[in-house]
């Protein structure tokens, strides 16, 4: 039997970016990304030892999130993550959906190809529950993470503890 499937977002879960702006959480490091001409580069916390706890958690991780391929150039090293791969979200990048269930879910939901998934994110809301709930086969566990805080023990416990029942670990 395959892992679960765990979904990465990077903004919020893995950079608290909503965070007080002048005061880096405690244990992270900052990245700057550059934006291009004319642009101030992009300030990113980043904890380095959220790598090592993720691998250890029982799922196969991948990107869920609009950094897409860049998140392995410019988040993963810094953490602590070998090259993952990610979900391209193509011409569903941003599109709102009148339903109201966010644009990577009906993604999400094709990639995972009825595989068991966790989803961390701080953007899921009970449209997106009930979406998954209707159209994937597999238990799914849509976790948000609070964007002024990230990643903490008790998300990492809430996620070990659904990897258990699907045969994560």
């Amino acid at each position: 039997m395959s892992r679960p499937l765990l979904f990465l977002d990077v903004d919020g879960p893995l950079n608290p970016y909503a965070a007080k702006p002048t005061r880096r959480p405690e244990g992270y490091t900052t990245i700057r990304v550059p934006r291009g001409a004319g642009h101030r580069p992009l300030r990113v916390w980043l904890h380095p030892g959220h790598g090592a706890q993720l691998l250890s958690l029982g799922y196969d991780l991948c990107w869920a999130t609009t950094w897409m391929a860049e998140a392995n150039r410019w988040i993963a090293p810094v953490v602590g993550l070998p090259e993952l791969p990610y979900v391209d979200f193509g011409e569903a990048l941003f599109r709102e959906r009148p339903d109201g269930v966010h644009w990577k879910t009906e993604v999400l939901v094709a990639y995972a190809q009825g595989r068991p998934f966790a989803w961390v994110d701080d953007e899921q809301s009970a449209a997106d529950d009930a979406y998954v709930g209707a159209r994937h086969p597999a238990p799914a566990l849509l976790h948000h993470v609070d964007p002024r805080i990230g990643l903490r023990d008790d998300d990492l416990t809430t996620l070990t503890a659904f990897a258990e029942t699907v045969g994560g670990r």
